[in-house]
């Protein structure tokens, strides 16, 4: 028997005072990940072949989950609708799913950007512990970190 894991879901907006083409040329770029993410993941490029993502494009990551303790990450860009929206999903990593849809919507006063993150991890019914305790509060810091440094960025709802 097969046991399906517990999806979690993340989800947020935010919108910026940018064009969207402008949007589209910062967050197209996998390389500009590191700079809208937290110091302490120690997160780091480990891989890209490409500068600008493509469907198919495989980026290799590691990431900094405690003190000392690195794991690869591997995401493969899924979809890709250009000037609009994006999916990444982890193949190889630290969760038993992530699936990842970017959106961008040209809006009055400038971009809305959409996060909708469903995730599940490891662990069996530990999960649920080390989700409320460890795992939802730190992507909670990740997603607002990354608020606050494109706020800093582009200017936005501050």
């Amino acid at each position: 028997m097969v046991v399906a894991p517990m999806m979690h879901v993340l989800e947020q907006e935010q919108l910026l005072p940018i064009t969207l083409e402008e949007a589209w040329s910062f967050f197209s770029s996998p390389r500009n990940l590191d700079s809208i993410t937290p110091p302490e993941l120690g997160f780091r490029i480990e891989s890209c072949h490409s500068e600008r993502m493509h469907e198919g494009q495989i980026i290799t990551y590691k990431v900094k989950v405690a003190p000392a303790v690195w794991i690869p990450w591997v995401t493969e860009i899924k979809a890709v609708e250009e000037g609009r929206a994006f999916v990444d999903e982890q193949r190889f990593g630290p969760y038993r799913f992530w699936h990842h849809r970017h959106t961008f919507e040209a809006v009055d006063g400038g971009v809305r950007m959409g996060d909708l993150v469903h995730y599940a991890l490891p662990f069996g019914p530990l999960g649920s512990v080390v989700h409320r305790f460890f795992v939802r509060p730190k992507l909670e810091r990740i997603f607002a970190f990354r608020r606050e440094i494109l706020e800093e960025k582009f200017g936005g709802e501050g």
